[in-house]
């Protein structure tokens, strides 16, 4: 007999008013149908009930005393992503569609992310002008509950101050606009207390009694202290090495389908994926097809300073298979085998990896990257490709057909 799961700890509609933020605590909507039922604006009053920047302040005065990030998840055009393992948040602006400029959006937050990335840069005394952020997340797909995910700080450690606000192109129809991207560090800090919420919408600043460490220090010294999180599960099922939507699975189709009967041609696309996901590949060298010897690239990983840099070698095989094919210990040994004196192995593959590879690979501690079509679908959607046209159009432009 199954055994019903319990349901998830959460903090009741009623009690949200006086309820503490913390990570990943489910937080109930209400139950009328409307949108009162929204859980935000009842935990900080003043923040509104609608869209994805919410605030206490205005931003036209440079009174903004704190702001909340809530994310879907589910906008495939505009992927915000949480990594959970780095703390980084990766957030889209307000500008979502044609028709008005890059700052002047009706919630102004692309305006209030300008100049909060702005001051982030200055003296202590400018960057303590910076309101808080509250990251929430939508939880499941029905009804108005969310998770809180975190205080979050503009920027990253592991971020330059070029990439930190970016102004991206993307066009709809023959229409063409501008919107932010952006990244965050979600702190190390567990709970938030309401009262420094209350703090903050009074208006007595960030930095009194109440302010969390990890907010000081950042403030007094822009020094980051991440909310690491090592992931624990390191074999991954069928489902979740592929796309869960339809336009994920569609995407990933197109790879195969641009590829298909000249499957050798695909090793080009995967090492162009391997560089959007690790940019600091160097050179790297298609090995001829009549010789490869199951390593399809062979190139070097860039470490260290500019002026000084280090490279470490690795192989990349790539394998463009149907999404009801796996790839098993047969490829990943013949990589393993051909590694030799080089660092480490990358495979990339439109399909997933079953998961007699996975324990061989983790348990005797191979170094190999295992890049499966989620993956591959995740990065494309993280640099702008969300949609199979996107995907088709990319594909023709960088590898064009013979």
């Amino acid at each position: 007999m199954t055994v019903p799961m319990a349901p998830e700890p959460h903090v009741a509609f009623a009690d949200l008013a006086s309820a503490d933020l913390v990570v990943d605590r489910l937080y109930a909507g209400g139950t009328k149908g409307n949108s009162g039922d929204d859980p935000v604006s009842k935990l900080i009053k003043g923040v509104g009930n609608q869209g994805g920047f919410r605030y206490a302040g205005s931003p036209a005065k440079g009174t903004v005393r704190l702001v909340v990030l809530y994310t879907s998840g589910d906008d495939v055009d505009w992927p915000d992503h949480l990594d959970v393992q780095t703390g980084t948040f990766t957030y889209y602006g307000d500008n979502k569609r044609p028709g008005q400029e890059l700052h002047e959006t009706p919630r102004s937050g692309n305006a209030l992310m300008r100049d909060a990335f702005k001051a982030s840069h200055g003296a202590p005394a400018e960057r303590a002008t910076v309101p808080p952020f509250f990251l929430f997340e939508k939880a499941g797909t029905s009804g108005r509950s969310v998770r809180f995910r975190g205080l979050l700080a503009p920027g990253g450690p592991a971020v330059t101050s070029d990439e930190e606000l970016a102004a991206i192109w993307r066009a709809t129809g023959d229409k063409r606009f501008q919107n932010y991207r952006s990244y965050f560090t979600v702190l190390d800090h567990n709970l938030i207390p309401r009262s420094w919420i209350q703090q903050l919408l009074e208006g007595r600043g960030a930095l009194g009694g109440h302010c969390p460490d990890v907010w000081r220090t950042w403030v007094e010294s822009r020094v980051y202290r991440p909310l690491l999180a090592p992931s624990t599960t390191v074999i991954r099922s069928k489902a979740n090495q592929l796309p869960d939507d339809p336009t994920g699975r569609a995407m990933l189709e197109e790879i195969r389908e641009y590829f298909r009967g000249r499957e050798h041609d695909f090793e080009a696309c995967a090492v162009a994926i391997w560089r959007l996901i690790a940019p600091s590949t160097g050179a790297v060298d298609l090995t001829r097809p009549s010789r490869d010897g199951g390593r399809d690239a062979v190139g070097n990983y860039v470490l260290g300073p500019v002026a000084n840099p280090i490279a470490i070698d690795f192989a990349l095989e790539a394998k463009c298979y149907s999404a009801d094919s796996s790839v098993g210990v047969r490829e990943v040994s013949r990589l393993i085998s051909r590694i030799r004196h080089r660092n480490f192995g990358v495979l990339v593959t439109t399909s997933f990896f079953n998961k007699q590879v996975q324990d061989e690979v983790h348990e005797d501690g191979h170094p190999i990257a295992l890049v499966c079509g989620r993956d591959i679908i995740d990065v494309l959607r993280q640099h702008g490709r969300t949609t199979a046209d996107s995907v088709r159009e990319w594909l023709k432009q960088s590898f064009p057909q013979p």
